[in-house]
């Protein structure tokens, strides 16, 4: 038997090893029992790959993104097997891993139940312990038709080898090359116990899934169009370890705590009447007063950096839309248009930026007003599919805090860098501290402009975003059409990653829009422009703090900054008194002179997680002092009134939490 020479690569390191003809990748990585597919030549195989002469293999672990997703997929097809066994008339769609987890989509008669989902999963602890092998097995096509015959959605991604989607999931069963088939087979007797049209790789065995656990079902139309069929599908999740699953599903257990759709009702701030309809949100009075100060703030920080404030309409033409480009590259996230003026074509903004360009464009404008800043909360529209509107994070109407800057070839640079700073500090000052940008560039299937222009304004983010220190990621491909974008990812109080801003650098909308202004030479010149979202939408980024701060706002932002709670009703008049004097000083302070007992009060306003209470009893009224309770229970006693009132004005003033 000949011998064949490989080469091992682990991280920077190369092991030359020569083995036998024959040698499988679970030969080469025996007793490394982390490893679960390897990687030759930049593609991933399963372990029983069979490795050739001078081929380079890296071990791929478990927890490494690759190993979560062959371990995830592997689980989905365990989960789908289960489902066959138990109820043998479902059909099988589609089963990716995703996210932290997997999910696979079924066509059967009705809904599963949760009972159903626990019968699910012992099936599959069941399966789990035979150690089924994962075997791979090449077919043609005219031979999956046959095997799969009576699987309709098989035999559709079956025909639609070589352009399924990414998008769908499609891509994980079909590919642009040959067809292959998973079967999973008795580790003892060789049986065919189930088998899947996939491209793989997958586990050795299911005795390797160490941990895993069904969340939820829901519906979901085929391949995501609503044009097809309704399927039933379930999600799950897997992880490397017992431990690892029970962090995941205690950290799922806070982030549900902090679901900003669930604090939104129990602190009423905000709902979502069916009346009006999906994804269009009306905020409550105490909701309201957080927004306006988040607003408010704002528009202070805004006036000092210099930006000028314009409003612009929710309703326009088309014809605007197709100079900005809107209508050749948007349209599918647009609302329908209205058909006006004898069949004049209007439609809601999903963007503000081409009215600001006509308001730049109102009128002759001189290189010495440049670099111009305008700024607006403008309200916009898109049309999102059902399945993703959720709350206010993904919503059909909501307001941006919108900038659009002007200004000379010659300033962009100095401008970015001074717009990313000013945006980082204001992101600060609401409470978010741990951050790192992202750099979009050009989707080559769908952009405006020059290649050359791209490259230039592509370098000109890079530098700027490298001057911040932070972690520069890229992200190829993800730009709007005009113009590549830093997007600021910040972290919140559980570890989650959010975009929030965005500075996108744009040569284009102007030469759309033919923009000019008149240079020292007093030629006429072509403005760049930056397009600046800070919270990307109002709506969104309340969302953001709601569950970053899990309803326990700072005291500046909080809607009642201090709720006056009287021992009995001889105290309530001394609290009204206290109440009036913080008012005069500006501080949202109320008092509960409701008929509750004391105790009552004060867990009903700790549900409201007001962050000060204030406590009065007879010998506070003597004193002409008041007591703290703050929102850990702890209590300070005595404070003379101005000294309470300077205290919680400073901790509005200083934006602190307690």
């Amino acid at each position: 038997m000949s011998d064949v020479r490989v080469i091992i690569q682990r991280d920077s390191e190369r092991e030359e090893r020569v083995v036998t003809t024959g040698t499988t990748a679970a030969e080469l990585f025996a007793g490394e029992r982390t490893v679960v597919a390897a990687r030759v030549a930049g593609e991933l195989k399963d372990l029983a790959y069979v490795v050739a002469d001078g081929e380079e293999i890296e071990a791929v672990e478990i927890s490494s993104k690759d190993g979560l997703d062959i371990l995830r997929h592997s689980t989905a097809h365990v989960m789908a097997q289960a489902v066959q066994e138990l109820f043998p008339e479902a059909k099988l769609g589609i089963g990716p891993p995703v996210k932290d987890g997997f999910y696979y989509d079924f066509d059967v008669e009705k809904p599963f139940t949760p009972d159903d989902l626990k019968a699910i999963e012992k099936k599959m602890q069941e399966i789990q312990k035979r150690g089924q092998r994962f075997s791979r097995r090449v077919v043609t096509d005219e031979e999956a038709r046959d095997e799969l015959a009576a699987e309709p959605y098989k035999l559709e991604l079956i025909g639609l080898k070589g352009a399924a989607s990414h998008d769908d999931g499609a891509d994980v069963e079909v590919g642009a090359g040959e067809l292959t088939i998973y079967d999973n087979l008795d580790p003892k007797t060789g049986e065919l116990c189930w088998k899947d049209l996939c491209r793989g790789p997958h586990l050795p065995t299911t005795r390797v899934i160490p941990a895993f656990k069904l969340m939820r079902n829901a519906a979901a139309y085929w391949r995501g169009s609503e044009k097809n069929p309704m399927l039933q599908r379930i999600y799950g999740t897997a992880w490397p370890s017992k431990d690892e699953l029970k962090a995941h599903l205690d950290f799922l257990a806070e982030a549900e705590k902090r679901d900003h759709r669930r604090l939104g009702s129990e602190l009423d701030l905000f709902s979502v009447p069916e009346q009006i309809g999906s994804g269009l949100a009306v905020f409550h009075p105490k909701g309201g007063i957080i927004r306006r100060v988040m607003e408010d703030y704002s528009r202070k920080r805004h006036e000092e950096e210099g930006y000028e404030f314009v409003y612009t309409p929710h309703a326009t033409k088309g014809k605007l839309f197709e100079t900005s480009g809107h209508l050749d590259w948007y349209a599918d996230g647009m609302y329908p248009p209205m058909q006006l003026d004898e069949g004049v074509d209007y439609y809601l903004k999903p963007m503000n930026c081409p009215m600001h360009n006509l308001i730049f464009d109102a009128r002759g404008r001189s290189y010495r007003e440049l670099p111009l800043r305008l700024f607006e909360f403008g309200t916009v529209y898109r049309y999102e599919k059902s399945g993703v509107v959720h709350g206010l994070t993904r919503a059909r109407g909501f307001t941006q805090d919108d900038a659009h800057i002007y200004c000379t070839r010659e300033q962009m640079g100095e401008e970015l860098d001074r717009t990313l700073t000013f945006v980082l500090d204001l992101l600060r000052d609401y409470g978010l501290n741990d951050f790192y940008l992202e750099l979009s560039t050009k989707d080559p299937e769908k952009f405006v402009g020059s290649d050359e222009a791209w490259e230039e304004a592509t370098e000109t983010l890079r530098k700027v975003a490298e001057k911040q220190g932070l972690e520069l990621v890229a992200d190829p491909g993800g730009a709007a059409f005009y113009g590549p974008k830093i997007s600021v990812q910040a972290k919140d109080a559980i570890g989650r990653t959010w975009q929030m801003s965005t500075i996108q650098l744009d040569f284009n909308l102007p030469e759309r829009f033919d923009l000019q202004y008149t240079s020292a030479d007093g030629s006429r010149q072509q403005p760049v422009m930056i397009h600046r979202a800070l919270f990307g939408s109002i709506e969104r980024f309340f969302a953001v703090l709601l569950e970053h701060y899990a309803g326990a706002f700072p005291a500046w932002l909080a809607p009642v900054q201090a709720i006056g709670i009287p021992i009995g009703d001889a105290h309530v008049e001394y609290l009204q008194e206290f109440a009036a004097e913080a008012k005069k000083k500006g501080l949202r302070v109320e008092v509960d002179a409701s008929s509750d007992r004391m105790q009552k009060k004060i867990r009903n306003h700790q549900k409201l997680k007001v962050p000060f209470m204030i406590i009065v009893g007879d010998d506070d009224m003597a004193a002409g002092t008041v007591s703290f309770r703050y929102r850990d229970g702890s209590q300070e006693n005595g404070v003379p009134r101005d000294q309470a009132l300077a205290k919680i004005a400073d901790v509005v003033e200083r934006r602190v939490q307690v």
